[in-house]
């Protein structure tokens, strides 16, 4: 029984409200912390912010589908309805035993979030929620339910009222309010009403039952058909405007038999298995993912090093950009998008804020590379499991219809991480190793957020759920669809919790939908299992359970190794993830040129050139190819790097504009004689000297296009070692996550809120001595400063509390109920019963004084 019923009856949502324990004054705050947006300054303005539009609405928007079936059959009933007329709407004549069960919980949580008050004798929905849910022409019930016969007879005349009651039976009355509550009483009476169809055309009930679960409105011509006669007559349908008419809900219910609802939804859909693997399977596919999406994000950063795509005018990557960054990755651009904004997320990446903005990595990116493996994974996925950027709208419109692009902005939905935690955590409440089936997945989300008027197919929720499962996938939360034990531990010690597996019937086998491969377990029904009740995390036990999560993945990850094998068609093959030195060297001095298992790096002249360019030297390569080779250097791979170390920095480029100087003349005459020279501006200073038109940086690249190595040389003519230089961002934050309404206050938070609350109602509701003014809608009490002053000084002799408004230094009014000690020096030291500890206050911000009653306590 409800803390309402055992109460005398409230008034008032307020009084129900002020009847409440903090427990359950704390859970109201706590499921609908817009209610303390900012504090209230008592119950009274509490219970009236609960029933504002705005914060009913989206009250109603996060019950789950039988909690919502509940509010819109009391939307139907009398208003107060009993717990047994609810019961009746609910679960029909025939009393589902289903709804039976299930219906004290939906009372309790409608109750719990304040739309729902009164006991079980007199439950009343709150008149925002009524509004909202009771069927009206311009938004029609869910219920598929009309108007009842005294709403829908309320314009008809006197005259045409009496010519109904009497039509369908029923002795005429002296005045339609008579008649109405006769015809609403045949209505509503199952024997009688039974009877009086029993009657009915064939026609006339067929047209009755394409009526009866909604929408229950219909056209009729002026001159209505002989079966629409017989209804009309009858007042089984009535008239609602010029050429309407409507069935009645009490006419509906009967109809029904009871029942508010084609198919109350007491119990969630179950999340069925569509495969079952072994967790060993799951867990080291996983992993190879995991591994892949640091391999991914090390790619994407290491292609945006030198300084990455221009930021556009609007924000984010151009589609230009995008294709390009998608060819690198070898992905598709959707996938590529989702890696893009996910090492923004994860604050890796950022725009530089030049004055010729670009995107490159931030400081955070190089720190991140030096964690061990499993600790960038960690650090990935939990940025994805708080980000509210959502990279699957990218390249769909905005609600102006332009385009929204990777890294730009539009593209927060407030929903996504509640939606992203809500899949895992029922994908943890199945069996290790079963992966789900998405469409029973949605089907439960659905139920637990139903849509209130729109259709499936733009069910945001839906889109977000299904863009979750994916990544989950590319990221390598889950493997082969199912969670992984590392993704498990990301949610917290609560999804750790392991299910007893389900016996197969004795009918289970591989013909009930589910595939399991060679040593994978066998088919498991699992229906009577719950998905495990997994809460959100706070930032502290987030980090605890990303470091849980990267332990478990740690031996799940490859060891990194410290050796190639080199062949003799200029390639090297990596047998594995290579140590971070070894890999970056590699890099230099040679391109990737497949990846997979094995990585295969081939070494050409430009790549051998570029490791030359960085400041190596041939014996620097020599050596570091014979340390790193399991296989001896090849004859090739040595004579390609001792050609190029030779041409390397035989010609010399400086600055003259730039001039080119050899000791041997007669390569300068074959750069003089190529055509392809012509634009450089040459011209021969002397027997070893050219002079260009070309800056120097034209003139190198000029002369590498015509396949020459020059080399770049200072004033002093000293070789200069060309390195690139890594660009980095200045400092920068990763992205907030746009939150989805007020954050759930803490418990810090809730007991000041409370207190706050419970001491403003102390002072609002403390009962004042005859002839006070009475507080009315939290106005503070009005005192000329003397009277102030006298009755202060009056309680400091008698004792006596006094009730005073109080504005303190900024600005913020309140009430409060205080015992004077001491007055002097223009301040008043006085025990605070609503603070509960002795304060003083200057009497020239106390608006006025009132004396309470002598037994306010």
């Amino acid at each position: 029984m409800s803390t309402e019923d055992r109460s005398p009856a409230p008034r008032s949502l307020a009084e129900a409200l002020r009847a409440r324990g903090d427990a359950a004054l704390g859970a109201l705050l706590r499921g609908r912390p817009d209610l303390i947006t900012p504090v209230p300054t008592d119950i009274t303005q509490l219970a009236t912010r609960a029933g504002t539009r705005a914060s009913v609405v989206r009250a109603l928007e996060r019950l789950d589908r039988f909690a919502l079936q509940t509010a819109e059959a009391l939307a139907v009933a009398a208003d107060p309805a009993t717990y047994d007329e609810l019961l009746g709407l609910t679960a029909g004549d025939d009393g589902d035993p289903a709804v039976v069960a299930a219906l004290p919980h939906a009372v309790d949580i409608l109750r719990e979030q304040a739309l729902v008050w009164g006991g079980d004798d007199r439950l009343r929905l709150v008149r925002t929620a009524r509004e909202l849910l009771a069927p009206a022409p311009q938004h029609p019930s869910p219920t598929g339910l009309g108007p009842t016969v005294q709403e829908a007879t309320a314009g008809m005349s006197p005259g045409r009222i009496q010519e109904i009651v009497m039509a369908a039976g029923l002795a005429s009355t002296h005045d339609s309010v008579s008649a109405v509550t006769a015809l609403t009483g045949l209505f509503t009476d199952r024997a009688r009403m039974t009877a009086l169809l029993a009657d009915a055309p064939a026609d006339s009930l067929d047209v009755l039952e394409r009526l009866v679960w909604g929408p229950p409105y219909g056209q009729v011509t002026p001159d209505p058909a002989a079966r629409l006669r017989w209804l009309l007559d009858r007042g089984l349908l009535l008239p609602t405007a010029p050429g309407t008419v409507v069935l009645p809900r009490e006419v509906a219910l009967h109809l029904r038999r009871g029942l508010a609802h084609r198919t109350p939804e007491p119990v969630p859909p179950v999340v069925e298995a569509a495969a079952v693997h072994r967790p060993q399977v799951v867990d080291s596919t996983a992993a190879g993912q995991a591994y892949t999406a640091l391999a991914t994000v090390e790619e994407l950063l290491k292609d945006w090093d030198e300084g990455g795509p221009a930021v556009l005018r609007a924000g984010g990557l151009s589609v230009r950009d995008l294709k390009r960054t998608a060819v690198a990755l070898d992905a598709p651009e959707p996938v590529a998008a989702f890696w893009v904004e996910l090492a923004y997320a994860a604050g890796l990446i950022a725009s530089d804020g030049e004055a010729d903005e670009r995107y490159a990595a931030t400081p955070a990116y190089d720190e991140w590379l030096e964690a061990p493996a499993a600790e960038r994974w960690s650090r990935l996925a939990t940025a994805w499991l708080a980000a509210t950027r959502t990279a699957g709208l990218v390249g769909g419109r905005d609600a102006k219809d332009r385009t929204l692009s990777a890294l730009g902005p539009g593209l927060d939905r407030s929903a996504a991480p509640e939606v992203r935690h809500r899949v895992l955590a029922l994908l943890a409440g199945l069996p290790e190793g079963a992966a789900p089936d998405a469409e029973s997945v949605l089907a439960r989300l659905r139920w637990e957020r139903p849509l209130r008027g729109a259709r499936l197919e733009d069910d945001p929720r839906a889109r977000l759920a299904r863009w979750a499962l994916s990544e989950a996938e590319l990221l390598g939360v889950t493997g082969r669809g199912a969670l992984s034990g590392h993704g498990r531990a990301l949610l917290g010690p609560a999804a750790a919790v392991k299910h007893p597996e389900a016996e197969p019937s004795g009918s289970a086998g591989p013909s009930a939908g589910l595939s399991a491969g060679p040593g994978d377990k066998l088919p498991v029904h699992h229906h009577h299992h719950r998905p495990v009740p997994v809460a959100p995390l706070s930032p502290a036990e987030q980090a605890v359970a990303s470091a849980a999560a990267a332990r478990l993945l740690t031996p799940q990850l490859p060891e990194p190794l410290d050796h190639v094998l080199l062949q003799a068609d200029l390639t090297a093959v990596a047998p594995g993830p290579l140590r971070r030195p070894l890999a970056d060297m590699l890099g230099v001095l040679a391109d990737v040129e497949s990846k997979g298992g094995a990585t295969v790096y081939r070494f050409t002249p430009g790549s051998v050139r570029r490791a030359l360019d960085a400041g190596q030297a041939a014996s620097d390569l020599h050596a570091f190819l014979t340390a790193h080779s399991r296989t001896p250097v090849p004859q090739p791979l040595a004579y390609l790097i001792d050609d190029v170390a030779r041409r390397h920095g035989q010609l010399r480029v400086g600055a003259a504009s730039a001039y080119v100087r050899c000791d041997d003349d007669a390569v300068l005459n074959e750069i003089l004689a190529d055509k392809r020279a012509a634009g450089l501006g040459l011209r021969r200073l002397a027997p070893t000297v050219l002079a260009a038109q070309a800056d120097p940086a034209g003139l190198l690249e000029g002369l590498r296009s015509m396949g020459f190595a020059p080399a770049a040389e200072s004033a002093e003519g000293d070789v200069l070692i060309t390195r690139a230089l890594a660009h980095r961002t200045p400092p920068r934050t990763a992205p907030e996550p746009v939150p989805d309404g007020p954050p759930v206050p803490d418990d810090v938070l809730l007991a000041a809120a409370l207190r706050a609350i419970r001491a403003g109602d102390l002072a609002s509701t403390a009962p004042r001595k005859p002839g006070a003014a009475p507080a009315v809608n939290g106005e503070l009490p009005r005192t000329g400063s003397a009277e102030t002053l006298a009755t202060m000084q009056a309680a400091v002799l008698t004792g006596e509390a006094l009730w005073i408004g109080y504005v303190n230094a900024e600005g913020t009014a309140s009430q409060r109920v205080i015992a004077p000690v001491r007055v002097e020096g223009g301040f008043v030291t006085a025990y605070d019963h609503t603070a509960d500890e002795v304060r003083t206050y200057p009497l020239h911000r106390i608006t006025g004084v009132a004396e309470l009653a002598d037994d306010s306590g």
